[in-house]
């Protein structure tokens, strides 16, 4: 009986293996080619693996105050309202969710001896990003199967990389102000950072929430400009990489 347990176990946890590497392996590939392109100096393991799982943690916080802000809105608001998709977007959904992910990119780096260059930034902030949109893609996968995986490996995934690429460009400015002295720009740049995240996220959110044939055009518009922004801004920071 004990004998054959683990051969009748065994295609579920198969399974369970196939659900959690289809939610995963694309935010590891895009984390590979993020860190790869960190030319002057690779960033420790350790600290990148923890980064990731950061990111889980600002996923994980990021549930309550998402929860409040939609009843809040629900309340306030009320879903009939035309306006309520994009305030639920922004500031119910992905001012939390960014603030979060800004929450530990900043208590674990700000100080660390690692953060030398400003294309670690980048770095630091896509591992983050790419931490919460991993656990965020094993609930979706576990919820509703494999049939979302292809959607959300090309799209959910990029887009939380994008995000992170646009707040890690700010972040390694900011640094690099606070190192020259000057600690208003680097406040000024922290901002600017957390703001074009929550803008991108709010834009690539609004779109999905809506639903319309005219949102769903502007939405593939929208991620196309922006994935090809992002792999350049990616190529340039690396190319002109300088210390902090």
């Amino acid at each position: 009986m004990f004998f054959f347990a683990p051969l009748i176990a065994m295609p579920y946890y198969t399974l369970v293996l196939v659900y959690v590497l289809a939610a995963v392996l694309p935010a590891v590939f895009l984390m590979r080619y993020v860190y790869r392109q960190d030319r002057i100096e690779s960033e420790p393991p350790y600290l990148l693996g923890q980064l990731a799982l950061l990111g889980v943690a600002a996923a994980v916080v990021s549930v309550v105050p998402e929860m409040l802000a939609q009843s809040l809105l629900d309340r306030w608001v009320g879903p009939e309202n035309p306006r309520y998709v994009v305030l639920l977007a922004f500031l119910g959904v992905d001012a939390v969710e960014e603030g979060a992910k800004l929450f530990f990119l900043y208590r674990r780096t700000w100080r660390d001896g690692n953060f030398n260059y400003r294309y670690d930034a980048i770095v630091y902030a896509v591992f983050v990003s790419l931490g919460f949109a991993a656990f965020e893609n094993v609930k979706y996968i576990f919820n509703y199967g494999l049939s979302v995986a292809f959607t959300r490996a090309i799209l959910a995934i990029p887009g939380h990389m994008s995000f992170a690429v646009f707040m890690g460009v700010f972040y390694g400015r900011a640094k690099l102000r606070y190192d020259c002295g000057n600690s208003m720009a680097s406040r000024v740049n922290l901002l600017l950072g957390y703001l074009a995240a929550v803008t991108l996220h709010g834009i690539y959110d609004a779109c999905c929430m809506t639903g319309t044939q005219r949102a769903t055009v502007f939405f593939a518009i929208f991620v196309l400009a922006m994935y090809a922004a992002v792999f350049a801004l990616i190529r340039h920071e690396s190319r002109t990489d300088t210390p902090v």
